[in-house]
């Protein structure tokens, strides 16, 4: 059974900082490219994070030099670190495959305030 569990969001002002977490059922997780998305109020969602199963990473030039995405295989658990968020960070974000599977979790919600 696929499992996409998204935690960690929640209501920061600008500047701040917050760490997501996402564990994934073993099956999706163990040799696969992992990566967080994000989908903004209105947009299409996008990816913002990448990182394989060897621990390659690759960001979105929204987002690069202020988050980091991390994974520990060991818990089948990838981690998003977002430092200096924007009030534009504002979203519902997940993680997923990459690429992703047509399963989603339900994702959290992150909210910048200016």
């Amino acid at each position: 059974q696929v499992q996409l569990v998204e935690s960690g969001g929640g209501l920061v002002q600008a500047g701040g900082s917050l760490r997501l977490s996402c564990t994934a059922s073993g099956s999706i997780f163990s040799i696969n490219e992992m990566g967080w998305y994000r989908q903004a109020p209105g947009k299409q969602r996008e990816l913002v994070a990448r990182i394989s199963s060897g621990g390659s990473t690759m960001y979105a030039d929204s987002v690069r030099g202020r988050f980091t995405i991390s994974r520990d295989n060991a818990k089948n658990t990838v981690y998003l670190q977002m430092n200096s968020l924007k009030p534009e960070d504002t979203a519902v974000y997940y993680c997923n495959r990459v690429p992703p599977l047509e399963y989603w979790g339900k994702g959290t919600l992150v909210t910048v305030s200016s």
